[in-house]
């Protein structure tokens, strides 16, 4: 594992390369509009998915989405809500949770940046005000229309919020959007451009376009009598993902500057791997999730029998899952492998930060959720998954995987603090 340097304020060749802690976690979701209230629900197997029964989701196939418990609008500033699109909100209220848990670093602004990662964007408003534009005309349209829209929105309302100088950044990789953020976040660090990093993913695009155009790709479940049984990752039953929304993000800080605070860790961001499978559009490529995992942990100075838990990216789509399960037992051997969209549904581009935040907790607390709607694990699969009950255990080092369309793989290795 790396270790830490005293100072971060150039080009980090030649040097040792300063060891990256989480500092803050925060998370706004379809369990919880925190992140303890997340973590509280999903040891204990509750559902977040139910049925919409909005007039215009009536004709979807797919009527199944988990939205977030807790409206971000409630908990944010009645006049600034109003400017913000869903996405931009929810990003706001999980990057204000993480920054009081970090304890509010006093810190240079100049040395403090944002990765906000997203999918989609604002795609609520854009298509909302599209039908303002096309019912009342163009002077109807609201004049907060484009920073609503823009998916660089919640990392630069995040940024605005927090007074950070370092860098505004937000990276659009379909599903590996949040998780590719801290991937980023973590360089920025290690590079010496900045000292702490609020770091995460943001998705609220419940609408009957997006859902439409899943439906038609066949990747949601149309289990819509049994929303809390819809989403099963790995189980031989499993037909496709439920569409949630959310956000979650860490404070990533150099551990020296963590220290000098008088701040415990929550753990260690050891490694990160960005890899690209270059084939199709959408399939999964289990040769392109190995190389992600393989250089997670070779990055963080692992070998691969260190990894003991893995938060599985598993969408509870028939191939996905598949391929994911082939890849991590090449990659990893047995880990014990937990899946939490089969209570959150699936974030997209907030997944993989609210992965990481996941593995992180389960090293902190030595417990990691039980698998949800697990009840006749697919026999191809072949993976030790945590299944029934939550599992205790002293892992030492974990993954999160968090893979989207395009081909974008992201894996990030965290080790105890």
């Amino acid at each position: 594992m790396s270790t830490d340097t005293s100072s971060a304020t150039g080009p980090a060749a030649g040097r040792p390369l300063p060891e990256v802690v989480v500092t803050g976690l925060g998370a706004t979701t379809p369990l919880g509009g925190s992140l303890p209230e997340t973590w509280s629900a999903l040891l204990a197997g509750e559902n977040g998915v139910g049925v919409l029964d909005e007039p215009w989701a009536q004709s979807l196939p797919a009527r199944l989405a988990a939205r977030m418990r807790v409206d971000p609008a409630s908990v944010l500033e009645r006049t600034l809500a109003r400017r913000l699109d869903r996405c931009e909100q929810a990003a706001l209220v999980s990057a204000r949770e993480a920054w009081a848990d970090a304890g509010r670093p006093e810190t240079d602004p100049e040395r403090v940046a944002v990765v906000i990662g997203t999918g989609v964007g604002g795609v609520l408003s854009l298509l909302g005000q599209d039908d303002v534009l096309e019912s009342a005309g163009p002077r109807k349209v609201s004049p907060h229309t484009v920073p609503m829209l823009m998916p660089n929105g919640p990392a630069a309302w995040v940024s605005i919020d927090l007074g950070a100088r370092g860098g505004a950044h937000a990276p659009v990789s379909a599903c590996a959007s949040g998780a590719e953020a801290v991937a980023y976040g973590l360089d920025l660090i290690r590079l010496g451009r900045a000292d702490v990093v609020v770091a995460g993913g943001a998705e609220a695009c419940l609408h009957a376009l997006p859902l439409a155009g899943f439906a038609r790709m066949m990747a949601l479940s149309t289990a819509n009598d049994d929303p809390g049984r819809a989403s099963r990752p790995f189980d031989a039953a499993r037909s496709g993902f439920v569409l949630g929304e959310g956000a979650a993000a860490l404070v990533l800080e150099r551990a020296g500057h963590a220290r000098a605070r008088g701040v415990r860790p929550h753990a260690v961001l050891a490694g990160a791997s960005v890899t690209s499978s270059a084939g199709h559009i959408t399939a999964s490529d289990p040769e392109g999730q190995v190389r992600s995992m393989r250089r997670a942990y070779e990055e963080a100075g692992l070998a691969r029998a260190d990894i003991g838990l893995v938060h599985a990216h598993a969408t509870s789509t028939p191939q996905g899952d598949l391929a994911e399960a082939l890849a991590v037992t090449e990659a990893l051997g047995a880990p014990a492998v937990t899946a939490t969209k089969s209570m959150t549904g699936h974030l997209l581009g907030a997944s993989g930060a609210l992965g990481a935040a996941v593995a992180v907790l389960s090293l902190c607390d030595g417990i990691t959720p039980a698998i949800r709607n697990l009840d006749d694990p697919d026999p191809r699969v072949g993976l030790d998954l945590v299944r029934g009950e939550p599992r205790k255990g002293d892992w030492g080092a974990a993954l999160a995987n968090s893979f989207g369309f395009g081909g974008h793989n992201v894996s990030l290795a965290f080790t105890t603090a």
